[in-house]
């Protein structure tokens, strides 16, 4: 398997399962620390790797009204700000080529949201600049086809890659999770991460807005522990019902600590 560095930290077999975790999107500089700092707290307290995400923007919302965030100026102004304070490694999403060298110049990982996760030129310009570069399996792909990203992100230059699952789409407005992908995308030889909150969404399910399950985020995050995973992805919120995006199906602040000490603990035995 490739390890790939993040800051200081490697990801992949034989070294500590990474978190990455923070609100959906940047809902302002204070608040958004403030839950960075509280989730490294948590992880300093397990010894944890720990990298803050949040978005600037969400392009791909169910309604033109729906809060995007503050965009891409403002945006990386605070996600700056964060890393600064907080120490810790950043990442966050690009939709368009021309927005990936800026963001490349702040953050240290660029994820490549699942609808995009098949465009081309978004996955080199990505990987041509120098970051990680963190892709989710689109929720119409196998797992198998990630086979072909990987190609395009190799092609380009570059072996500093993450495979992110997130479900699949199952029938209208839901996702179900094949624990096979995890195994078989580690088989194409990329440390592989595991998104618990996007995978429990009901995507649309509101009307115009995503539903969610997060009641069911620690039965996948432990599912996926025991199966065998180098990264954990979780959206968390101090108070997910007044979030203003993803709010039903992330995990609370004050409930994080526990699922992660559960997520060690299988992936402990997992390790052997």
């Amino acid at each position: 398997m490739n390890i790939v560095k993040i800051g200081s930290y490697e990801v992949g077999q034989g070294h500590p399962l990474l978190l990455f975790a923070g609100p959906c999107v940047l809902e302002g500089y204070e608040h958004s620390l403030a839950i960075g700092r509280e989730v490294k707290k948590i992880t300093e307290k397990l010894g944890m790797p720990y990298v803050f995400k949040a978005s600037f923007d969400k392009a791909n919302r169910s309604s033109i009204h729906s809060f995007r965030g503050p965009g891409l100026e403002e945006g990386l102004k605070i996600l700056a700000r964060i890393k600064k304070e907080l120490g810790v490694p950043v990442v966050t999403d690009v939709h368009e080529t021309c927005q990936v060298n800026s963001v490349a110049e702040v953050v240290d990982v660029l994820q490549i949201p699942a609808f995009l996760c098949r465009q081309t030129d978004l996955v080199h310009a990505a990987a041509v600049s120098g970051r990680v570069v963190n892709v989710k399996k689109g929720q119409f792909l196998a797992p198998w086809d990630m086979k072909n990203v990987i190609a395009k992100v190799e092609e380009s230059g570059s072996k500093q890659l993450l495979l992110t699952e997130r479900g699949s789409s199952f029938g209208y407005n839901t996702l179900v999770t094949d624990m096979r992908g995890l195994a078989i995308m580690r088989e194409l030889g990329y440390p592989v991460v595991m998104d618990a909150t996007h995978s429990v969404q009901i995507p649309g399910g509101k009307g115009t807005s995503s539903g969610g399950q997060s009641q069911y985020v620690p039965h996948m995050a432990r599912a996926a522990a025991a199966v065998g995973i180098d990264a954990l992805f979780l959206e968390v919120h101090d108070d997910p019902s007044k979030a203003l995006s993803d709010g039903p199906n992330m995990v609370r602040l004050d409930q994080l600590e526990k699922l992660l000490r559960d997520v060690q603990a299988i992936d402990k035995i997992a390790r052997g």
